[in-house]
């Protein structure tokens, strides 16, 4: 027997069940990438700060130096917050451009900045348009992508995270070394600004990228959806897309659902929200904004303060090199093991391998130390990667329906941002009170309650049109 919230059948679903089918083809990647390009600056954004700050000429009171390492977090925040509702109303693709706009010219004010408070405003505007896009981008690829193929285009957004961070320590290292007398000059104004270089690419290219069919469906603008599914492979009538669209709209009516808040969505809020907190919290950022200066402290490679900060980034490179590697793993099986069962393997592993770090740091001195903590901090990373990071990322645009997806996915980002931002201000004061080893053992016990939550609450979505997916959520809500 039925429910009146299970998922419609595909008939119902008319060309959506088209493109839940379609062949995955090298364009689908092509429009993946490009609208996780934000993903890459919001990893650049996360790693150059932590390798020019010491170099910067200005002088910096305790509140700027935090803002410029974390309050660029609060701008993400409101971003993502405002992204909301223009998404939903102007569409996926339009706001994509603005954030790239948006972006570069933060990226170029860093590069020029003449004084303290042109650089603070400069990292607001990066911070604004960052995340704008991590509201939007995995919304947009969940709308094209098909079924089976949905998660790993979706792990996308948090693959080109990790490139983002290590290409920027890649990039500090090369002028650092190239370099090594300009680093209060010209060397961080161009670690900074280049970062608007993919800013300017991304510009040019989302202007040629198809809006979200659905969207433009949903909006009533059949002609355009036709023309959106004919550039990802579909040929389909105008026609065909209106009676989808009336199905569909027919099966709301059906289901009686007088509000779009219905508690099917504010159930999948609840949840996503909470996952990104602990994706937080748990500490995955605090090897990428201050390893830099916790391995420095470990490796000295010279008595300048050029070489002491080289010998940190070098050391905070190779934990961005396994960030990405990792993250392949992520594409490999997030389709295959699912959402559910991936997030709990990564949170345990994140677990168990910090444990091993902060063993390092308590017990241990010289070069085995040194072995003991990159290697738990490399597992650590690897575990977010495989299980957490890009599974946040996914649940974040495939739970929710259409006509919300923007504003609910921007509340979802918002929190992960206002996360980010209490563990990376917090942490100095919890390493200060309470000693590196012990705030590791805190992110081990996050970890464990993440396990709860996830094992509580996230319902498997693998393998399901988009449209089942939140037929799940209302299914459990009202269960």
């Amino acid at each position: 027997m039925t429910t009146e919230f299970e998922a419609e059948k595909p008939d119902e679903q008319g060309v959506l069940a088209g493109l839940d089918s379609q062949v995955t083809t090298t364009f689908y990647w092509y429009l993946a990438v490009l609208s996780c390009i934000g993903g890459f600056l919001f990893g650049y954004d996360t790693a150059d700060i932590g390798s020019v700050l010491a170099f910067i000429p200005y002088k910096l009171n305790s509140f700027a130096t935090g803002y410029l390492v974390a309050g660029a977090s609060i701008g993400a925040a409101v971003g993502a917050l405002a992204a909301g509702p223009l998404t939903d109303r102007f569409g996926r693709k339009s706001l994509l451009i603005a954030d790239a706009a948006i972006y570069a010219v933060g990226a170029i004010l860093s590069a020029v900045a003449w004084d303290t408070g042109i650089l603070l405003f400069a990292r607001t505007l990066i911070g604004l348009a960052v995340g704008a896009d991590s509201a939007i981008a995995t919304a947009y690829i969940a709308e094209f992508a098909p079924k089976s193929r949905r998660g790993a285009l979706m792990i996308m957004q948090q693959w080109m995270i990790t490139v983002g961070i290590l290409v920027s320590y890649v990039v500090a290292v090369i002028i650092f070394k190239v370099a090594p007398g300009s680093a209060t000059g010209l060397d961080w104004r161009l670690i900074l600004g280049l970062g608007g270089v993919p800013a300017l690419i991304a510009l040019a290219l989302r202007t040629k990228m198809p809006e979200s069919p659905r969207w433009l469906m949903l909006n009533g603008r059949y002609g355009d959806t036709q023309k959106a599914l004919g550039s990802l492979g579909m040929e389909v009538t105008e026609e065909e897309v209106q009676d989808t669209a009336e199905k569909l709209a027919e099966r709301e009516r059906r289901l009686e659902l007088k509000t779009l808040w219905t508690p099917g969505v504010k159930r999948a809020l609840m949840v996503v929200c909470g996952f990104f907190a602990f994706q937080q919290i748990t500490g995955i950022n605090i090897p990428f904004y201050y390893g830099p200066q916790i391995m420095g402290g470990y490796l000295q490679s010279g008595q300048s303060a050029v070489d002491a900060a080289v010998g940190g980034v070098e050391a905070a490179m190779i934990l961005g090199a396994v960030n990405v590697i990792a993250t392949f793993f992520a594409f490999r099986y997030i389709d295959r093991i699912g959402r559910k069962k991936l997030a709990i393997g990564g949170f345990l592993g994140m677990a168990v391998f910090i444990l091993i770090a902060a063993y390092g740091v308590a017990f241990m001195t010289g070069v085995p130390r040194v072995w003991v903590i990159m290697i738990g901090f490399s597992m650590f990373i690897s575990s977010f990667a495989i299980g957490v990071g890009g599974t946040g990322w996914l649940i974040q645009g495939e739970v929710f329906p259409t006509a919300v997806r923007g504003r609910a996915a921007a509340t979802c980002a918002s929190v992960d941002w206002l996360a980010n931002f209490v563990i990376v201000q917090w942490f100095p004061t919890l390493q200060s009170a309470w000693g590196l080893a012990w705030v590791m053992v805190l992110f081990a016990a996050l970890a464990i309650l993440a396990i709860a939550f996830v094992a509580r609450f996230l319902p498997e979505t693998k393998g399901l049109p988009l449209e089942e997916v939140t037929a799940v959520f209302e299914k459990t809500a009202t269960s």
